[in-house]
């Protein structure tokens, strides 16, 4: 995984927003992945967006995944969801994604939003740790990746996990096509 220096992450709280170490505190003992094979890595803050990233850091594109909120309407009221999705893809949003949602219209929540509703930082969001009600639409790509970095809901810092373990966090769906080609 590139040049990154990867710890366990429940030995580094520090490293993660407060409900993503919460959720690594309460990682499922029946997860595909042991907790310990949660990792996290300290980056620079200025790198967390994706390309940065993975050029600072020798990291594949195709080893990163991104998680981006959307939200539409239906009767008045706000759904949301957290899509995964590798960064050499697009979540497809007004496609698949809301028609999963049963919206007439689907779109990238904003980000005063986004950072409101998750607890973390615009640019670190993570599925782990995510508002329970929510769900989480996790791309075919992504689980059948080996190891995946993705946010830790701080934009200083990364975490490293297999993929397969994203498919069974709380509210995930494993979704076909979830995201088209970038």
């Amino acid at each position: 995984m590139g040049t990154l220096k990867t710890e366990p992450a429940r030995t580094r709280l520090d490293l993660l927003a407060p409900p993503v170490a919460a959720a690594i505190e309460q990682w499922p003992a029946e997860a595909p992945a042991d907790v310990d094979e949660v990792l996290v890595a300290p980056i620079d803050a200025e790198l967390a967006d994706t390309a940065a990233f993975c050029a600072a850091y020798e990291v594949e594109l195709a080893e990163s995944a991104n998680c981006v909120v959307v939200a539409g309407k239906r009767g008045g009221e706000v759904r949301y969801a957290a899509c995964l999705v590798l960064a050499t893809t697009r979540a497809d949003v007004n496609g698949v994604v809301r028609r999963m949602l049963d919206v007439r219209k689907a779109s990238f929540a904003s980000m005063a939003e986004a950072v409101e509703l998750t607890g973390m930082e615009y640019g670190g969001i993570t599925p782990i740790g995510l508002p329970e009600s929510w769900p989480i639409l996790v791309d075919s790509r992504v689980v059948a990746t080996p190891h995946v970095i993705i946010g830790s809901g701080v934009r200083h810092s990364k975490i490293a996990l297999p993929g397969p373990a994203l498919g069974v966090l709380p509210g995930a769906q494993v979704v076909e096509e979830l995201a088209r080609p970038a």
